[in-house]
Parts: structure tokens; C-alpha cells; sequence
């Protein structure tokens, strides 16, 4: 069994799908608790691979590798895709995200009344594709999952969203679907021009991650062979590959100007969708990035550092100014989310181990501390229907235990010392700092999104919290503190981040092996190939 604990921890929810199909709709309580026993099973599967993971190690591990497809295609070789599966110090830490994630979104997902059977088979069809997306090691078989996501979430958005849900799921749909297409354009580039090293004599054109990351597996003169001096315009067909992987990629993040879906989907999407859409449906952008974009051109990575670290410093800066400007608690977060993602551009563009370890640090922490933000904005509107800032005043008078865990998840956000998101940004400033690709001037301007972060989360404290009590809607609503099913997320999420902030050498155990390899490799690999004639 220990063999496919990765094929276990991926498939246990997609079989609670099927499961779930056999139960009479009419039973909503039973899809709960189907649910919610394939994210307890996924929990247990999760600390078996902790256990039998080597920390230290920057290699793959725990691997399932079997032949998926094989097809003769006569004069243009054979096309090979693997179920190939492994974790390292990038996927095992957005693993566990993911794992905890999905078990506080099923939690949150108690109070869900309208098509309960549809809701949660396609939540854990999602729940599937997530973490098959953190852990599949062929070209191919990633795809699939990247593209399984898509569908879900549409209709997770599109049915039980807002009033202007269609809007926001369609807007959803065609960025993503946009994004989806320039990476398919990258990957069938790459088919054409690696080969399998295995193969004797005939071409064996591979998906498989490593393969491709490897240089000397690429076919001469192929399309995006680094030796071939084939280019489109200005540049190498290589520079514009990783070009359009960081646009598709980009937008999932979502990097500025790509962003523009992000606040609308948040919006409109209900509480444990939006959990799930800022704590790892972003996460897949930057994942992409550090597993495919980087490792197999790292000659362009190194080139455009300078465009990657300028992209996340502007990300910060407009993402936080948005933020300051929004009279919607949600649409405040989502804006957040982006200011707080540009970091992990700014640390990948660093090429630094500190850098590196620093956006992996950041995505890991923003998980913990966006899903917490988006289940307070939540708490507020299941009981007012009502997320407009300006229309709440004195809330901490009325709901004591609820404005602690605001400030918690506030001030773990903006950066202040003892929380994770700490941890994670001075990372990124001192890899940023360090780096011999990026001006310090783009460090110092990404320093103003801490002072702006500040100004949106204290401004709607003061506006939320303090003064006399006022709530401008509807007087029938009841504005009570919290149950005991949200004291039990809450909870559990600020105790991750405040571990993680007092102590966060027991994660940084995992990412920094992966950030020193990954580090090296990209630089010492990009640099040869540059001065290669």
C-alpha cells in the first residue's frame, strides 16, 4: 500500500464521488458526511507519507511511475505519456495545503442547502484535481488535472454563487481557458523536440517533467531545441515558450494585468469556494511556474528575472491600492490575495535560495491565512447578507470572539512578526536583496506593500470595529458571535499560522533541500546554456 500513497491520497475523494452518485438526493446529510470521511482519510494518508518522506533530501519521492499511453506514430516516433507521481520540497508542503484546506471547506460547507448532491460530487471531484495537479510528474497527466479543475469550479460558482454569479463563472472559465491554451501550445512544443533518453534508436517523444527538464533530451534542431538557432521575431522560440507558460500561468496566480477575474469570482462565490480559490486554486499558477517554466527553460528564466521581479513588485503595489479602494470586505481580500502573490514572483524571480524558499514559504502561508479571511467575510454575511465595510460600525461590541480572530487574521496577513506571512516576505526581501539578477529598487518598492497592507487592514478595522454600534441593512437580522463549528476552523487556522510564525523550521525542513537544488540547478543550467554559441 505504501507503494501508491500518492494514487490513494488523489483518487480516495473521486471514489467518494461515485459513492456519493448512489445516495438519494433527498439524504443531503449523508454527502456530508461522505465528504467529509474522504477529507478524514485523506488527513491519514498525508501523515503516512510524512512519515515515510526523507526530510533534507531535494529529490522526488515517494514515485509511482507506470506506461499510460504508447502510440506508433510511424515517421514521427512514438508518443509515450507516463502515470508518473512524486513529491519533493515544492509539492509536499502545497500536498498537506491542500489536504487541510478541503477538510476546513468541507466543514464550511455544513450550512450549504441548495443542491446539496451536485454541490459536494463536484467538490470532491475538485478536491481530486487539485492535489493530482501538486503531484503528477508527467506533462500530460498534469494537464489533465489543471484542465479538471476548470469545470468544477465553473459550475461551483455558476450555481451557488451571488446574484451575479453567471458573470463572474463565465469570466472565470474564459481567462482560465485562455491560460489553458498557451500552455497546451508550450507542451506540444516540447513533445515535438524531447526524447526520451531510454530509447534506442527511434524517437520516443516523452511528457515526462524530468526528461524535459534536462537539456540534452531535446532532439537537435527541434522547434525548442536550446542549440537550435530558430527564432520568431526578436527572439528564441525557447524565450517565447517561457513567455506564454508565464502568461498561463500567470493568470491562475494571478500576476497584474491578468488578474481582473480574481475579485469577481471571490465576490460571487460562496464561502468554502472562495476558501478554496485563494488558498490553492492560485497556488497551481506559481506551482506551474517553479515545476515546468523554470526548470526546462532556465536561459529564459534567467533573461526576463527582471520582467518576473518587476510583474510581482507591480502585483504588490496595485493589488494593495485596489485593496484600499474596495467598500467590499471580499472584494478587499481578493486584492489582497494579488498584492500578497506578487511576493511569491519577487522571491521565484530572485533566483536565490533564500528568495525561492521565501515564495514557497509564502504560498504555504497565505493558504493558511486567506482561507481564514475568507471564512470571517463569510461568518459576516451568513448573518447580514451584507458585505459592504461602510455599512458596519461597532461590530466589537457585538461580536467579541469574532473581532479576535479578525485582528488574528489581519494582522497574520499584513506581515506583523509572530505569524507566518512574516516568515514568508522577509524570505522573499532577503533572496530579493541578494540577488545578483534584480535591482534593489524593485526590492524597495515591493517594501511599500507592507506600509499599504497595513493602511486597508487597519482603515477597515477602524471602520468595521470601533465607534458606536451601527449596522446599516436589514433590522431582522441577528448579528450573534460564533458557533461552534466556526470557533472550530477559526481556531485551527490561526493556530497554523501562529506555529508557523513562532516556528517555522519544521516547514522550512521540506522547502529549503528543494529551494538550494532548484536554486542552482535553474542558475548553473541557464547560465551554460546562454554562453553556449
Amino acid at each position: 500500500m505504501h507503494a501508491y500513497l500518492l494514487s490513494l491520497i488523489i483518487f480516495t475523494p473521486l471514489l467518494a464521488a461515485l459513492v456519493a452518485l448512489f445516495i438519494p438526493a433527498r439524504a443531503g446529510r449523508y454527502f456530508r458526511l461522505v465528504t467529509l470521511a474522504a477529507s478524514l482519510i485523506q488527513l491519514a494518508i498525508l501523515i503516512i507519507i510524512f512519515l515515510q518522506y526523507q526530510r533534507g533530501s531535494g529529490a522526488i519521492q515517494l514515485i509511482e511511475k507506470q506506461n499510460w499511453i504508447s502510440l506508433d506514430l510511424g515517421s514521427w516516433g512514438i508518443l509515450k505519456a507516463e502515470y508518473f507521481l512524486g513529491v519533493d520540497g515544492l509539492s509536499l508542503p502545497l500536498v498537506a495545503l491542500a489536504v487541510l484546506v478541503m477538510l476546513i471547506a468541507t466543514v464550511s460547507s455544513w450550512s450549504i442547502e441548495k443542491n446539496v448532491k451536485g454541490y459536494f460530487i463536484l467538490f470532491l471531484i475538485l478536491n481530486c484535481a487539485i492535489i493530482g495537479s501538486f503531484v503528477a510528474l508527467d506533462f500530460l497527466l498534469f494537464y489533465l488535472f489543471f484542465e479538471f479543475m476548470l469545470l468544477p469550479m465553473f459550475f461551483l460558482i455558476g450555481i451557488w454563487g451571488g446574484p451575479r454569479r453567471e458573470y463572474a463563472s463565465i469570466k472565470f472559465f474564459l481567462y482560465t481557458l485562455l491560460g489553458s491554451i498557451l500552455i497546451l501550445i508550450v507542451m506540444i512544443g516540447l513533445y515535438l523536440s524531447v526524447n526520451d533518453p531510454a530509447s534506442s534508436g527511434q524517437f520516443v517523444h516523452s511528457f515526462n517533467l524530468v526528461t524535459m527538464s534536462d537539456p540534452t533530451n531535446f532532439i537537435s534542431f527541434s522547434v525548442l531545441d536550446p542549440n537550435n538557432p530558430w527564432s520568431i521575431g526578436p527572439l528564441h522560440a525557447r524565450m517565447w515558450a517561457f513567455l506564454l507558460l508565464f502568461i498561463g500561468f500567470g493568470i491562475k496566480l494571478p500576476m497584474v494585468p491578468l488578474h481582473t477575474w480574481l475579485p469577481d469570482a471571490h465576490v460571487e462565490a460562496p464561502t468554502p469556494i472562495s476558501v478554496i480559490l485563494a488558498a490553492l486554486l492560485l497556488k497551481i499558477g506559481g506551482y506551474g511556474l517553479m515545476r515546468i517554466a523554470y526548470p526546462i527553460f532556465p536561459e529564459a528564466a534567467i533573461n526576463f528575472s527582471w520582467l518576473v521581479g518587476l510583474v510581482g513588485v507591480v502585483s504588490i503595489i496595485y493589488g494593495a491600492l485596489n485593496a484600499i479602494a474596495s467598500k467590499d470586505l471580499k472584494r478587499l481580500i481578493a486584492y489582497s490575495s494579488v498584492s500578497h502573490m506578487g511576493f511569491v514572483l519577487l522571491g521565484l524571480a530572485s533566483l536565490t535560495t533564500e528568495g525561492v524558499a521565501g515564495s514557497v514559504y509564502q504560498m504555504v502561508s497565505h493558504g493558511i491565512i486567506s482561507a481564514m479571511l475568507f471564512l470571517l467575510a463569510g461568518v459576516l454575511y451568513d448573518r447580514t447578507h451584507d458585505r459592504l465595510i461602510t455599512n458596519y460600525s461597532g461590530l466589537a461590541t457585538k461580536m467579541k470572539s469574532y473581532f479576535a480572530f479578525v485582528l488574528i487574521g489581519f494582522f497574520a496577513s499584513l506581515g506583523l512578526p509572530g505569524f507566518s506571512g512574516f516568515i514568508a516576505e522577509i524570505m522573499v526581501f532577503l533572496g530579493a536583496f541578494k540577488s545578483a539578477l534584480l535591482h534593489e529598487s524593485l526590492a524597495i518598492t515591493a517594501t511599500l506593500g507592507l506600509v499599504l497592507g497595513a493602511g486597508y487592514y487597519l482603515w477597515a478595522i477602524q471602520r468595521m470595529f470601533f465607534g458606536p454600534f451601527y449596522f446599516k441593512g436589514d433590522a431582522t437580522k441577528i448579528l450573534y458571535d460564533l458557533t461552534s463549528r466556526e470557533y472550530l476552523m477559526l481556531i485551527s487556522l490561526a493556530l497554523i499560522t501562529l506555529g508557523f510564525g513562532i516556528y517555522p523550521q519544521p516547514l522550512l525542513d521540506f522547502i529549503n533541500p528543494f529551494a538550494r537544488h532548484f536554486a542552482e540547478t535553474v542558475i548553473a543550467t541557464g547560465q551554460r546554456l546562454i554562453l553556449t554559441p
